[in-house]
């Protein structure tokens, strides 16, 4: 009895020994494809952090193809520009236990897919993206596309099928969907059910070709994180200082979106509810309390899509659905069909089916 039970401790000792000493899993590697985003280096910040604990801990980024747009302005110096950054960030900490492996800088996407897991497309120009997207859906690789998902319905269909048919996860979005002023709309304590959403913010004139019809995404996706989808129909109203759009959904509530063309530039909006009518956060920041909006509070503009980012690739789903992108597209075609026909109601099209 004694002879066995001494053994049986023996036993889990070596054990317990093995499990203290065996190593750490290996992270999920990442590449990113494109880099003249700025997101390429900000969401970089996040996965890589020195010994990341939580949702940032066993993600980082290895690798990085960084290619440009030839007629996207200013594309090969912000190439360059953040390059100089992912080559040197966490490199020469003061305490060399922060420092992070080297981001390996290839020359093909057939050397990226080699050295990662996963993909995120930072490429500005978004007629880019369903090119990048083949390479990587067809090799398998779980993919995320920083906005927009492409520059038109036709692609952001294209990628989504390709995505269905090869059965491999893929998602994008606006940073402004997860930024809390936002996303803490949903069920505020001080304004209830949602029934209705006025946003604005920025609509660029003189926006790149590329970005021309993509340009109000940013508030179009604050309109459906606080609202959700089901959208019916849509007008759109254009003048020299405004972009006007108004959606109904299909329950009969109504939001709408100001692109502001001339003025001060602000992105929040105003949200009425059953209980009560508030303005929401501003982008980076908290939901209102007693009405005022925090401004001194922590600032997560990034985190909260990076915080996303990071859970996706890890294997978790992802958090936006094919449907409810493409039915902002489908927004952002009926707006374009309204105008075209002087502020007329046009029906979305189903794009998801």
């Amino acid at each position: 009895m004694i002879r066995s039970l001494i053994a049986l401790m023996t036993t889990a000792a070596i054990v317990i020994a093995e499990t203290r000493l065996a190593p750490a899993a290996e992270p999920v590697r990442l590449g990113i494809l494109g880099i003249d985003n700025f997101g390429s280096v900000a969401y970089t910040e996040f996965l890589n952090r020195p010994q990341a604990e939580g949702v940032f801990e066993g993600v980082q980024v290895v690798a990085a193809y960084p290619i440009g747009s030839d007629d996207y302005p200013e594309s090969d110096k912000l190439v360059e520009q953040w390059k100089k950054q992912l080559l040197e960030m966490y490199r020469h900490p003061q305490d060399p236990k922060d420092e992070v492996p080297p981001i390996e800088m290839v020359n093909s996407v057939d050397e990226l897919l080699k050295c990662c897991d996963g993909v995120m497309i930072f490429s500005m120009d978004g007629r880019l993206h369903l090119k990048q997207a083949t390479d990587v859906l067809k090799a398998g690789k779980r993919l995320f596309i920083s906005r927009p998902v492409a520059s038109s319905v036709e692609d952001a269909v294209a990628i989504y099928k390709l995505a269905a048919e090869t059965k491999t996860p893929c998602w994008s979005s606006s940073q402004h969907r997860f930024s809390t002023g936002f996303s803490g709309m949903r069920n505020h304590p001080e304004v209830g059910r949602v029934i209705g959403c006025d946003v604005y913010g920025g609509w660029t004139a003189n926006a790149p070709a590329a970005d021309k019809f993509t340009r109000p995404l940013h508030s179009i996706e604050t309109l459906f994180t606080i609202m959700g989808p089901g959208v019916a129909s849509v007008t759109c109203q254009s003048t020299p200082t405004a972009e006007s759009i108004t959606a109904v959904w299909k329950d009969g509530r109504i939001g709408t979106y100001r692109g502001i063309k001339e003025g001060a530039v602000k992105y929040s909006a105003t949200v009425f509810g059953d209980k009560g009518v508030s303005t929401a956060g501003i982008y980076g920041h908290g939901v209102p309390v007693n009405g005022i909006v925090p401004t001194t509070d922590k600032y997560v503009g990034y985190e909260g899509l990076a915080t996303e980012i990071a859970k996706f690739f890890k294997g978790g789903p992802a958090p936006v659905t094919l449907a409810e992108t493409l039915e902002i597209f489908a927004l952002l075609q009926a707006a374009e069909d309204s105008k075209a026909q002087n502020g007329a109601a046009v029906k979305l099209q189903n794009l998801a089916e």
